[in-house]
């Protein structure tokens, strides 16, 4: 029987450089999609699958992350003497309870594998999820998480969430190749970052959504640097498949990447749109815009 998925680590170290002046002082993944902030966002789908231990990897001028998982009693009480209690019961709503969050610290941007490495400690001996701050994966029904802890308990192991691109843009990705049925997901053949155009094994492209054994905190101790001289993450996977199983989940809905102004441009108008509150005028002021 798999072991129980209840902790979940954000890698939120990142400089957002493709921001720039915008992230200077505010951390990339505190820019709003609408009203929340990307990371609460993905805060989001991880508690609605069942995570149980926020893990936050922050770095320098990282602090506003830590302020927005914790009380702000001023604010708090100003929002009660106002009358202001939806904003309050939204402020509490997102909040972790006490010991559900825990942040660490990347002092050196060495990669996306040293970031999770750097969350050993906090993860233990126990299968962890990982989500990348920067891509949200929007659905009609259930997370994307959640549906890749189905496929985990069903097949154990490892799990990755792909979703399909076109066929002549899968050098721009990490794809894996895609084997017999597993339940939601499939058994994974292989794993190849960006790679060359016209021979990927597929086009399921990684979508930043994973499911990891703790064996692979071992792999990344020991893990050389690669590409760009960091270490990454994608190296430790493919040396920690040579002894554990890995499945793929292919997600249905969409993907935004908001590390780009497109992506991120594009989440705003999508989450806008499935909002009851908002998605008749902004259509309006849309169609407005395009007609121009």
């Amino acid at each position: 029987m798999s072991r129980p998925i209840r902790k979940a680590v954000f890698p939120v170290a990142g400089l957002g450089t493709r921001f720039l002046p915008a992230t200077k002082a505010v951390p990339k993944e505190m820019l709003t999609v609408v009203d929340r902030p990307v990371i609460q966002h993905v805060v989001d789908e991880a508690r609605e699958a069942g995570i149980e231990h926020f893990i936050f990897v922050t770095g320098r001028n990282k602090g506003v992350i830590e302020d927005h998982f914790d009380k702000q009693f001023e604010l708090e009480a100003t929002l009660e003497r106002r009358g202001k209690l939806d904003a309050l019961r939204l402020l509490k709503e997102d909040l972790p309870s006490a010991g559900q969050a825990s942040f660490t610290r990347q002092q050196e941007p060495l990669g996306l594998g040293h970031a999770v490495w750097c969350a050993r400690e906090l993860v233990g001996n126990e299968p962890f999820a990982l989500l990348l701050p920067d891509m949200l994966h929007q659905s009609e029904d259930r997370s994307c998480l959640a549906e890749m802890i189905d496929v985990y308990n069903a097949a154990g192991g490892n799990v990755v969430a792909t979703y399909e691109v076109p066929d002549d843009q899968t050098h721009q990705y990490g794809i894996v190749g895609a084997g017999e049925k597993i339940g939601k997901g499939f058994k994974m053949t292989s794993m190849v970052e960006k790679p060359k155009q016209g021979t990927a094994e597929s086009n399921y492209a990684i979508s930043g959504r994973y499911i990891l054994q703790p064996e692979i905190f071992t792999l990344l101790a020991k893990q050389e640097a690669g590409a760009g001289g960091e270490i990454q993450l994608t190296d430790a996977m493919l040396s920690l498949a040579k002894e554990q199983a890995f499945s793929g989940f292919a997600f249905e809905g969409r993907v935004f990447d908001t590390g780009s102004k497109i992506g991120f441009l594009t989440a705003n108008v999508a989450y806008a749109l499935e909002r009851d509150d908002l998605a008749g005028d902004f259509r309006k002021e849309l169609e407005a815009l395009l007609r121009g």
